[in-house]
This record gives C-alpha cells, sequence and structure tokens, in this order.
C-alpha cells in the first residue's frame, strides 16, 4: 500500500481541526474535527461531587459518550434515559479515565467536571478524538473556576491524546478512518500524556494475529501521531497553555 484511498501518506494524521468558543452554555465548549469525524465536547462544572467523594476534599472528573442518530448513515437510534449500549459505556469510561490520568483530584476540590462528547458525523476514530478534544474542553471549564486562577495550586498535571493506528493488507497505519477500520487486520487505539507516558493502549487482531515486531511499530507510530497532536493542543489554545513544564 502507497498512498492511502484518501491521498494520505501511511504515516499522516487526517485534517485536524478544533474550534473553540463554539454555541453553548458550559464553560468548556468545543468542535474536534479529524478527516470527516466531527464531535462536540463540551465540559460543565458542578459545585458537588458524586456520594462517595462527598467530605473527601478531592473533585471528580468524568465523560459520557453520545453518537447523534444523524451521525451515521443509516441512522443510528437514539439512545434514552439509562439505556446506554455497551460500545458509547466503555467509550465514555476510557475517556473519564484518559483525563483523569492528567488531573490532581484533590486540588480540584469538592467539585465534578462532567465532559461531554457528542458524534455529529462519524468516519472513525471518534474515541481518540474525543480524548484530544475533551481535554481542550477540560482546560477550558477549568479557566472558568475563578477559586483556581487566585491560587498557585494547578489541577493538570500533564495534558493527553490519542489516536488510533492498524494493519490494513500488511501496511501499519496512523488515524484509521472508518474505511480503513473495517479493512483492518488489526486495530489499536492509544493514549498518551504530553511527558510521552501511556495512559491506556487498546489493541486487538481480527481474524488475525500480530507479532512483537508489528506491535512496536504501532506504537512507534501512535508516539509519532500524538505527538503531532500535542503540537497542534498547544497552538490550539496558545496562551490559555495550562502547563509550561510540558514538553511542546
Amino acid at each position: 500500500m502507497g498512498n492511502r484511498h484518501d491521498g494520505r501518506q501511511p504515516t499522516t494524521l487526517r485534517p485536524f481541526k478544533i474550534e473553540r468558543d463554539v454555541p453553548g452554555a458550559a464553560p468548556g465548549r468545543v468542535i474536534v474535527q479529524a478527516g470527516r469525524t466531527t464531535i462536540l465536547c463540551t465540559a460543565s462544572v458542578e459545585e458537588n461531587v458524586p456520594p462517595w467523594l462527598v467530605g473527601k476534599g478531592k473533585g471528580w472528573v468524568t465523560a459520557e459518550y453520545n453518537m447523534l442518530p444523524g451521525s451515521t448513515s443509516p441512522r443510528k437510534r437514539r439512545e434514552r434515559g439509562t439505556k446506554i449500549d455497551g460500545r458509547s459505556s466503555e467509550i465514555q469510561r476510557l475517556i473519564g479515565r484518559s483525563l483523569r490520568a492528567v488531573m490532581d483530584l484533590s486540588a480540584l476540590g469538592e467539585r465534578m467536571i462532567t465532559v461531554d462528547c457528542d458524534v455529529l458525523e462519524a468516519d472513525g476514530g471518534t474515541r481518540t478524538a474525543s480524548i484530544t478534544g475533551g481535554f481542550i474542553a477540560l482546560v477550558e471549564a477549568l479557566r472558568s473556576i475563578e477559586e483556581l486562577q487566585t491560587t498557585d495550586v494547578q489541577p493538570l498535571t500533564d495534558t493527553v491524546a490519542a489516536v488510533s493506528v492498524g494493519i490494513v493488507e500488511g501496511v501499519p497505519l496512523l488515524d484509521l478512518d472508518y474505511y480503513e477500520d473495517v479493512r483492518a487486520d488489526v486495530d489499536m487505539n492509544v493514549v498518551m500524556t504530553g511527558r510521552s507516558q501511556f495512559v491506556e493502549v487498546q489493541g486487538s487482531g481480527e481474524e488475525a494475529t500480530f507479532s512483537a515486531e508489528e506491535l512496536s511499530s504501532l506504537i512507534a507510530l501512535s508516539q509519532q501521531g500524538i505527538a503531532e497532536l500535542g503540537r497542534q493542543q498547544v497552538e490550539i489554545l496558545g496562551a490559555a497553555w495550562p502547563l509550561a513544564s510540558v514538553p511542546t
């Protein structure tokens, strides 16, 4: 495989964009686009915590994920009430874990931040784009908490981003879209911090196996992609970048 079906090289990310300050009531509001995949990420702040954290002097960061009915063709049935399909539940737990991995919850105080990721268009990589864009929404929400702006306490300990990689027709590829994802022999999602620490690696073969060498090549490819996404996060936030100590 040389050029991919969309003209990219195997090591090239899809065009990536995050739009800040989109309409809405939540203090953190962004639209993230990775190719055609488009997700609205919002972050809301509540001055309370879940019951198991009351009185413990620490906060909580959680996430909810949803694919809107018009995000796919054919139409996806709307999830109602507490009826959430297994895939959505697994993805929102991953997003929450990824964001909590770079938070000092004690420094947050007894408040909760919920990051909502609503998929407007799905073309592969929705969970990884939700993490990368959700981090920007989280930063914006933290900036809205006046108490945190008047102290030296910084709840963020690092930055976080994520990307998909896979093997299609024997070739390791970065940032798979849907066309490639459904054809992949090996599919992997990697979450890393700005200091190059792994948060999570999810990988599996689809009627296939993969070697240690292939695993190493996919990890290296994901590190390259996440480093580029991290640089774009820095550029997108500009003066709002929260951590001067994190490599840029």
